[in-house]
This record gives structure tokens, C-alpha cells and sequence, in this order.
């Protein structure tokens, strides 16, 4: 089109267009699944139309850098897709006591298989020299491998999952595609309605941010108080703190959902905003020392035990805040608050660095969303939100 694009500018414009594709298809997708069966057949159908554009990567060559970009929308667009459908079956394939346990250990094993894949590529990366395949193979081929690891256990999902909801009656002369239009409008309207739930929303909108924004600079969130605080860090610790992360996050998922049963899972989720917020200011004013590196590893430990399980019980809390039958839809309203505000963080994050030429600076600024978080969440009556989605079904039924 003639207009010229940064490099540096060039991903940022990728996840925002798929991002904004999202708000619009999402929620969308979420209705359409809920008056239907195919929730299981849509899940593989996305999955794998994204898996497929990831494996594509393999053939990315300097020529044909735009193809990446064409990639990763699509890659990016149909994940989001997928999870939506993913989600809607965690309140029928778990109780409302066993949701937190069954969310927490479906994130753990998402960081453990992210974790052990990027450890394959890693060492596949190092040693491709002493086996004879060039740099640049051997990166198009480990971004070609996420695909096959998506598709591959994709498999094993398919064949062990049941269709188990109850699809609600499609209205006649209806569509899917035109009610699921409809139903687009209805649910920002209906949201409404569950004050206790939008004010989750809220403050999940808020503190989630602050998390993904930590997720999307990682590396640049680790290697910055080092730097900045005068000790040079080689690529190969910053990678090691990383899979730490990876790993740790496993099991930080899994004991997330333990103290969920014990303290409940809205408390748990405060106690974690707590320890992000401390995780930020820490990153802003300690790492200093003789110490530094031992420090940054025990920090790297704190972000893996609050990572994967503030995302997981946020997920099964809200789960327990959503009528029957509306599973999908509701989930894919809670996807684009996920997903399609995920520009924020990174652009605060991004201005404060730019405005202060500090990189400190710019991670301190995460704490906004933390404390945010911290207001809003308190004053979320969670028995109050699944009384109102109770009686949503009675009045359905009646």
C-alpha cells in the first residue's frame, strides 16, 4: 500500500488487528456455540486452521517477512477462537467445588508443556551447528514445531472429550450466523444484569492486564533492573530465569489451587494481586547488590507462583458467576476482556519508558493495574453473583 511500517512497529500492528478482529468474532462464536453441538467440532476446526498457520511459519524467508504477519493474525485470531469453546466446557465437565482444582490444573500442564517445548528448542537451537542445520533453519523450524505440538495434543483432547450441554433451541427462521449477531447486542445488554459479575469483569480487566503486559515484555521485564542497575546479564541466564518461570509456573498453578479450597478462590486471587504488586515495586527498587542474580531468580520464582494460578482461579471464579446454557457466550465476553483490552498495559508500559528513558520506571507503572485490582475485587459479593445466575436459570426454566 506504500506505507511505510518500522520493524519494530510491524508485530505490534499484527496483534492489534487480530486483537480487534477478536472483539468482533468472539463473542459472536460464543452464541453460536451455545445454541448448537459444535462446540467440540468448532474447537477443532480453529485449532487446527491455527496450528496449520503456525507450521506454516517453517517457510518464512526475508522476502517474504509479510507472510509472518498474514501468519500470525491468522495463528493469533483462531487461538483465541478456540479457547473460547475450550473454556465453555469447564463448568460441564467440573462442579462448582471442584472448578478451581480442574482450572488450576489445566493451566499447570499448559505451562508445563510450554515449558518443555521451549526447552527442546532451545537445546535445538544451541547444538543445530554441531549437527549440521544453519541458524536460521533451525529457528523457522522451532517456530514450525509449536504448531505441530498444538495439532499433535489437540488429538489427544479431541478423542477423550464428550459433548455433554444441552443446546438451546435455535428460533425459527433463524440462522446461526444471524442469531449469533443478535445475540452479540443481547449480551453486552445482559451483562448488565449481573451487577456482582461486571464488577468481577472489571477488575479482572484491570489486574489482568498488568499480568499480560508482564507475559508480553518478559524478557525485557526481567533483563531491565539488571541492566539498568549496572550488572550485564548474558542471554543465557535470562533464558535460564525464563524456563525457571516456565516450569515453576507448574506447580505454582497447581498450589493456587489447593489454597482456593482453603481460603476460597476470590481471597486467593487478592493474595496474589498482593504479591504482584510487591513482585513490581521490587523490580523497580531492589535487585542491587553483590547478591543481584540470586535475587533475580528468587524473583523469577515469586512471578511463577503467582503467574499461572491468579489466571487460573480468576477463570473458574467466573465460572461459578454465569447462568446455565450460556457457558460460550458469557466466555467469549470474558475473552475479549482478556484479550481485546491486552494494548493497554504494554502502551503504559511503553509510554513510561519512552517519557522517562527508564526502564525501572516503565515497570512500575504495571503496579496500577495490580492496585486497581485490589479496589474492585474486595467488593465483588461472589455468593450474591451465583444466587443471580441461579436464579437467571429458574426464570429460564419457568
Amino acid at each position: 500500500l506504500g506505507i511505510p511500517v518500522a520493524p519494530d512497529s510491524f508485530l505490534p500492528y499484527c496483534i492489534s488487528f487480530s486483537v480487534g478482529m477478536q472483539v468482533l468474532f468472539l463473542p459472536i462464536l460464543g452464541a453460536i456455540a451455545d445454541y448448537s453441538h459444535l462446540r467440540k467440532a468448532m474447537m477443532r476446526l480453529f485449532a487446527t486452521i491455527g496450528a496449520i498457520a503456525t507450521i506454516l511459519m517453517f517457510f518464512l524467508t526475508g522476502s517474504f517477512w509479510w507472510l509472518g504477519g498474514v501468519l500470525f493474525i491468522i495463528a493469533n485470531l483462531t487461538f483465541g477462537a478456540a479457547i473460547v469453546f475450550y473454556n465453555a466446557y469447564l463448568p460441564d465437565i467440573a462442579s462448582e467445588d471442584e472448578r478451581d482444582r480442574v482450572s488450576s490444573y489445566g493451566w499447570a500442564m499448559g505451562y508445563l508443556g510450554g515449558g518443555i517445548l521451549l526447552a527442546l528448542n532451545l537445546a535445538f537451537y544451541i547444538f543445530s551447528d554441531k549437527i549440521g542445520v544453519p541458524g536460521d533453519l533451525a529457528v523457522r523450524i522451532n517456530l514450525a514445531s509449536a504448531g505441530v505440538w498444538w495439532l499433535g495434543f489437540s488429538f489427544f483432547t479431541w478423542s477423550r472429550l464428550r459433548t455433554r450441554h444441552s443446546a438451546r433451541t435455535l428460533p425459527s427462521g433463524e440462522t446461526y450466523a444471524s442469531i449469533g449477531f443478535k445475540q452479540l447486542r443481547k449480551t453486552f445488554s445482559e451483562v448488565r444484569h449481573f451487577p456482582e459479575t461486571m464488577k468481577f469483569l472489571l477488575a479482572y480487566f484491570l489486574y489482568n492486564d498488568g499480568i499480560q503486559t508482564v507475559i508480553a515484555v518478559s524478557a525485557t521485564f526481567a533483563a531491565a533492573p539488571l541492566l539498568q542497575g549496572g550488572l550485564e546479564q548474558d542471554q543465557t541466564t535470562l533464558t535460564a530465569v525464563i524456563l525457571m518461570i516456565q516450569f515453576m509456573a507448574f506447580f505454582g498453578a497447581l498450589f493456587w489451587g489447593k489454597l482456593a479450597g482453603w481460603i476460597g478462590a476470590k481471597n486467593s486471587v487478592i493474595v496474589s494481586l498482593v504479591i504482584w504488586s510487591a513482585v513490581v515495586v521490587y523490580a523497580y527498587g531492589g535487585l542491587k547488590g553483590e547478591t543481584v542474580t540470586t535475587q533475580f531468580f528468587i524473583l523469577g520464582v515469586f512471578i511463577a507462583l503467582v503467574m499461572g494460578g491468579s489466571q487460573a482461579i480468576s477463570r473458574s471464579l467466573f465460572a461459578q458467576m454465569i447462568p446455565n446454557g450460556k457457558e460460550a457466550e458469557f466466555f467469549a465476553f470474558y475473552e475479549v476482556s482478556e484479550r481485546g483490552t491486552s494494548w493497554i498495559g504494554p502502551l503504559v508500559f511503553g509510554l513510561a519508558n519512552q517519557l522517562f528513558n527508564n526502564l525501572r520506571v516503565g515497570i512500575l507503572s504495571l503496579i496500577f493495574f495490580f492496585i486497581a485490582g485490589l479496589i474492585i475485587l474486595p467488593i465483588v459479593n461472589v455468593n450474591k453473583a451465583i444466587e443471580d445466575a441461579k436464579k437467571y436459570d429458574a426464570n429460564a426454566v419457568s
